[in-house]
């Protein structure tokens, strides 16, 4: 394994792939793994380049030599001229075609999973939420081999907020998405009864059909928490034969949907994990399936690269409208894009969001950009797109689950543990060292890029064919450890009154 990396021949650092000690391979003072080594003068004010692209501003004269950070980095706002279409690659349709196990829904849709979900309308009935399910032990399910479990999904809000606008009808999008997504076999949606988020009004807006695998109810028309409860968990039990009824049959890979996502990421992640995630997308695509890129504020700085991808101009303005949008909603609450990376990111050797958002960006491959959906949107468009949510990984993937993905690959650096039902989260790390002390989480090791010699194609490979096992049931590293529970967080945008 080489010390240190140049991504492009135009770039003015380089990256360490282990420490750095003063002397070593040109470098004036230790540079931790992961770091930025400066390979010429760089003067102050000078841009900083890594990816054939700026990460930065110089905030003082650089050696070469010199470990190049947050103490003489600088970010600045950089002013893109947007080209649209001018970086078209369609990938070649796949001679042959891959299949998976999935169950297959009577709406057409495909799901990986079979969940039965306790849904809740406002933060007043996450408690029967979770009695509810909490009541369907393993031994209890163990007669119904078919249904991978009951999972409450409860959150914080649905009430104290605007009746009308982004908020509410990004929630509303979120309700309606998980009681819709496909590895959902049958939603019980539990209200407490005057909330802003009204059931009634849901069902009638996205035209949900009540029937015997969608039952609501409020606590206050049942006449309480024990009543509401014990109603809740007739009506699973009513659901738990029908849902194990469904059988996993040959499905086409064009039935998967796959949440593009990084989390805890460091300087490998846009050198390893990411560019082989951005593989399997390709494969994926290939056979006429779909990966969804999110987390907005993590393309910042990297969405004209996204934008000469863009299929058709309107879509490449569609993105660049979530751009203009994240930078008023920072700017009016007193924040700043560079706002991100992380102190872990920053630790990694990640410096501004222009560095991050540049390796972010790589999880989505190469194809061309075939739609940008709001969050929680449902997405329609076969191939790559991108769905706008907040960087915060929670959010983020419930806004992809609610969209439509059936699967997760989720990248970190850091070391993220996580996972995401009822949609399989499978995990890459970005590097041998953090795979070896995290092996129960982490599914894929992309560092033997690095360590082994292993092409990007070859990993990229590896994701693709373990997205194709966990789809057909096989268990990833978070599942067997029973994350997922916990990781529904819809996204809270506006006043809370």
């Amino acid at each position: 394994m080489t010390t240190t990396i140049l991504l492009d021949p135009s770039d003015n650092v380089a990256t360490a792939t282990k420490a750095l000690t003063a002397g070593m391979d040109g470098a004036t003072q230790p540079i931790p793994r992961g770091h930025k080594l400066a390979l010429r003068p760089i003067a102050k004010g000078e841009p900083v380049r890594k990816y054939a692209q700026i990460i930065g501003y110089a905030a003082s004269d650089i050696a070469a030599g010199d470990h190049v950070h947050t103490h003489n980095l600088e970010f600045r706002t950089v002013d893109m001229a947007y080209e649209f279409g001018t970086n078209l690659r369609p990938v070649k349709p796949a001679e042959a075609v891959d299949t998976f196990m999935g169950y297959r829904r009577a709406t057409g849709r495909v799901g990986t999973r079979n969940y039965i979900a306790v849904l809740t309308s406002v933060n007043c009935s996450a408690t029967a939420a979770h009695r509810i399910a909490d009541h369907f032990s393993p031994e209890l399910l163990a007669k119904y081999p078919n249904v991978d479990g009951v999972v409450a999904f409860a959150h914080g809000t649905g009430c104290a907020m605007g009746g009308n606008g982004e908020g509410f009808e990004a929630l509303q999008r979120v309700l309606w998405g998980y009681a819709r997504n496909a590895n959902i076999g049958g939603v019980v949606l539990v209200g407490l009864g005057c909330e802003m988020m009204q059931i009634d009004w849901l069902i009638e807006s996205y035209g949900l059909k009540p029937g015997p695998l969608f039952q609501s109810m409020n606590i206050q028309d049942v006449a309480g928490l024990r009543r509401t409860i014990e109603l809740g968990i007739s009506k699973v039990e009513a659901m738990l034969p029908v849902v194990n009824a469904f059988e996993r049959e040959e499905c086409p890979v064009s039935d998967l949907m796959v949440a593009l996502q990084c989390g805890g990421s460091d300087a490998m992640s846009g050198i390893t994990a990411n560019p082989a995630l951005g593989y399997a997308c390709d494969f994926l695509v290939a056979q006429g399936g779909t990966g969804v890129l999110a987390e907005t504020p993590e393309i910042y700085g990297a969405e004209h690269l996204l934008t000469m991808r863009a299929a058709t101009p309107a879509i490449g303005e569609k993105l660049i409208g979530l751009i203009k949008w994240w930078e008023d909603y920072t700017k009016r609450n007193q924040g700043s894009m560079d706002n991100n990376p992380s102190p872990g990111n920053k630790k990694g050797g990640l410096t501004t969001i222009l560095e991050k958002s540049l390796g972010a960006a790589a999880k989505g491959g190469t194809t061309p950009l075939n739609g940008v959906y709001k969050y929680a949107e449902p997405v329609t468009a076969k191939g790559f797109t991108f769905m706008d949510s907040p960087g915060y990984d929670p959010a983020s993937v419930t806004g992809q689950i609610a969209s439509g993905c059936n699967l997760v690959v989720f990248t970190t650096g850091r070391g993220s543990a996580f996972g995401a039902k009822p949609s399989p989260s499978l995990k890459v790390a970005t590097n041998t060292e953090m795979f070896t002390r995290m092996e129960e989480d982490m599914d894929i090791n992309a560092g033997t890029i690095l360590s082994d010699g292993k092409s990007v194609e070859q990993v990229g490979r590896e994701i693709y064919d373990m997205l194709l096992a966990v789809a057909s049931g096989q268990q990833t590293k978070s599942e067997a450890q029973g994350l997922g529970d916990y990781e529904f967080v819809p996204w809270q945008i506006g006043a809370v009154m």
